[in-house]
């Protein structure tokens, strides 16, 4: 298994499809935006679920935490039956956010990448993206890292997804 994290519009979604083709075998991927994607409409925007404030400011309630360890513990289970995955999240929390993940992955091979990108050019990115609420990628750039740990890290900025996808491949054994 291979945990991405980075903030938003870094490049993790990317990364993870070309992690598909540089990686032997066949890996599965899943972003933490399917998941939200998954949610019913009435916890997005509202108290409990998932709210996203104007100055892209992203919070998150006790519906969504509940409904997030069953999606957490569901992908696992896919892993424990023998299916590698890559997972891309943005891990709000920082260290409280890994920890999570750490609990749920126990006892399974984990490589957690740090998926780096400067704040100007995540922001540049969501604006080109137009699907995210401006202020977003600037304010996760360095808090989606803070006291988390990894074995790799890779920086976005300027490098090409499949270079730093063939970096976390290297790692892979």
């Amino acid at each position: 298994m291979i945990i991405l994290n980075g903030g938003s519009s870094s490049g993790k979604s990317r990364m993870a499809r070309c992690l598909q083709d540089v990686l032997p075998g066949h890996w599965l991927a899943f972003s933490v935006d399917d998941f939200v994607d998954a949610l019913p409409e009435k916890l997005q925007g509202a108290e409990g679920g998932i709210e996203f404030a104007e100055d892209g400011g992203v919070s998150v309630g006790a519906e969504f935490r509940t409904l997030e360890k069953a999606w957490t513990a569901g992908v696992v289970a896919m892993v424990r039956a023998g299916a590698r995955i890559v997972v891309d999240d943005v891990f709000l929390g920082g260290a409280a956010s890994q920890e999570r993940w750490r609990e749920a992955t126990a006892g399974l091979d984990v490589l957690w990448v740090g998926v780096r990108c400067d704040a100007e050019v995540a922001a540049a990115r969501e604006a080109a993206r137009g699907d995210r609420t401006p202020g977003m990628a600037a304010q996760q750039a360095d808090l989606v890292h803070e006291g988390v740990t990894y074995d790799l890290e890779v920086d976005s900025s300027h490098a090409e997804s499949v270079d730093c996808a063939r970096a976390v491949a290297a790692r892979v054994g």
